[in-house]
């Protein structure tokens, strides 16, 4: 959103917010929508399980697993390693 403001038109704290987000995004805006539509459907997540992963896009499975320990909730491994190639999958370059 603010990209389509135009840097020149971005006070400091916007003009900041752009930079961080830029520097750690780790998947493309656009995509993120799709991602956890499939994250939900084909893992069967939470919405809110599902926007945690894509926004942090974990690279490990002892960080997937950390996104389930607050509601108690246990996952088998083998679907944790299913999540891990989608997002290695889908992960953007750089």
């Amino acid at each position: 959103m603010l990209e389509k403001i135009g840097e020149e038109q971005l006070d400091q704290f916007q003009r900041r917010t752009l930079d961080y987000a830029a520097k750690f995004s780790r998947v493309d805006s656009d995509a993120a929508g799709d991602l956890v539509e499939k994250l939900m459907e084909e893992f069967e997540l939470k919405e809110e399980e599902a926007v945690q992963i894509v926004n942090c896009m974990p690279e490990s499975i002892e960080e997937i697993r950390v996104f389930f320990l607050g509601g108690r909730r246990i996952m088998e491994t083998s679907k944790l390693e299913g999540i891990l190639r989608f997002l290695t999958k889908h992960r953007k370059e750089g």
